[in-house]
């Protein structure tokens, strides 16, 4: 399984990208998953990293929880306003594992409720999503060309420069 922290160690420009524009869209990224019918689904979402894992976790009973329940991949992307990608954008690829651990489930509750305020402590969790990460991407313009940062697990990133 690749966790975040792998994640990071070893495509760490990613992750940087991938970090700042979660934090510049407020936490908001949005998650593609397969709907029960096999046509895409787009639904936004807060992940959070927690303890060296992307946790994917939201409001019980949800579609988008349904459609991962169903079928573990997922398709993340940072929410981009700016048509110019001036900032850049990051997608992260993979499946999500379902962590039945409820002790770990209480401490992310009290680091959500110590981060952001927001109370869910002591609620059961319907699922806890964390991340299988199989792949990832960036674009960033840079002048006369786009930069696309491309990383699969062991393989480092690479670079596809396009004029």
């Amino acid at each position: 399984m690749t966790t975040w922290s792998r994640f990071t160690d070893e495509a760490p420009h990613i992750a940087e990208v991938f970090l700042r524009r979660h934090r510049a869209a407020g936490n908001l990224c949005m998650l593609g998953t397969i709907r029960s019918d096999g046509s895409p689904r787009i639904s936004p979402i807060e992940p959070r990293v927690f303890e060296e894992s992307l946790v994917i976790a939201g409001m019980p009973g949800t579609t988008k929880f349904r459609d991962l329940a169903r079928d573990p991949r997922f398709c993340l992307h940072t929410a981009t306003v700016d048509t110019n990608v001036s900032d850049g954008d990051a997608k992260l690829f993979g499946a999500v594992v379902d962590n039945p651990d409820r002790d770990v489930h209480a401490r992310f509750a009290q680091h959500l409720f110590d981060e952001t305020g927001f109370d869910i402590r002591g609620q059961e969790f319907d699922h806890f999503y964390v991340a299988d990460l199989t792949g990832a991407s960036t674009v960033e313009v840079a002048g006369d060309h786009l930069d696309i940062t491309i990383w699969k697990p062991g393989e480092g990133e690479r670079v596809v420069r396009k004029h």
